[in-house]
């Protein structure tokens, strides 16, 4: 049986600039199950950040329900929802996001030194080296960023989205700063993990050579769900699945 991780139900985003109103989006409904590996697919504008801004926690709707493990999100704090996106969500971003002058391991630590509940010091070196060992930065701890590659920093990232052991792990256009090559191969990685780990991936993309790779495809225009699975019924890989947004 599989259990929701996310639900969405007629989430709506508004923005006002100056005397227009621009709808970011359109009512969307959308659930994720424990352990789905998908791609939320559409062009630049068309509510793909903002969609993601949402679900972890940075942004809120402007009307319609979110369910997070079962769990009302709209009414939480400033303080819950921090706690929340530290606890439960593993964050991935197009540009690193890394901190220039922390070397692998201390930028991988850095989510469980900044978390509201304390990890005991051994705990958090111990699963900071077991998260780059599993991204393949074993013999790169002590370099800072300046000294990787673009897939090297991406395979930091990814080891920080994951040190905090999250149920969620939301990837922005991760592959967008990128070539082919190692776009091919941080996707194949994240797939590993999905597999062998358990971990729930929802990343955003525009490309057609990595949106092949994922398990089940979401396509979002204008704000809206236009084509893809609303309730997370598993597919076969790379499978498209129909749906239509109300």
């Amino acid at each position: 049986m599989t259990t929701a991780i996310l639900e969405l139900k007629g989430i709506t985003k508004d923005y006002e600039l100056g005397n227009t109103t621009v709808h970011a989006l359109r009512g969307v409904d959308l659930t994720i199950q424990k352990g789905e590996f998908t791609a939320l697919m559409g062009p630049s504008g068309s509510g793909k950040s903002t969609l993601l801004n949402i679900i972890g926690c940075l942004d809120r709707p402007t009307a319609g329900e979110f369910l997070l493990e079962g769990t009302p999100i709209g009414s939480k704090d400033f303080d819950d929802l921090a706690e929340i996106r530290n606890r439960k969500i593993g964050f991935i971003f197009q540009s690193f996001n890394l901190i220039p002058v922390l070397n692998v391991t201390e930028n991988v630590e850095f989510p469980c030194l900044i978390a509201r509940q304390k990890l005991p010091r051994a705990e958090i070196a111990k699963r900071a080296r077991e998260a780059s060992e599993a991204v393949g930065l074993g013999p790169f701890l002590k370099h800072r960023p300046d000294e990787l590659s673009g897939g090297q920093r991406q395979r930091v990232a990814i080891a920080r989205a994951l040190v905090t052991r999250p149920d969620l792990v939301l990837a922005d256009e991760p592959t967008a700063n990128l070539d082919s090559e190692t776009s091919e191969q941080i996707i194949a990685l994240m797939l590993e993990l999905n597999r062998t780990r358990g971990v729930t991936f929802l990343f955003s993309t525009h490309d057609h050579r990595v949106v092949k790779h994922a398990r089940r495809v979401v396509n979002i225009g204008d704000g809206r769900i236009v084509e893809g699975s609303a309730d997370g019924s598993p597919e076969a890989p790379g499978a498209v699945l129909q749906a239509v947004a109300r």
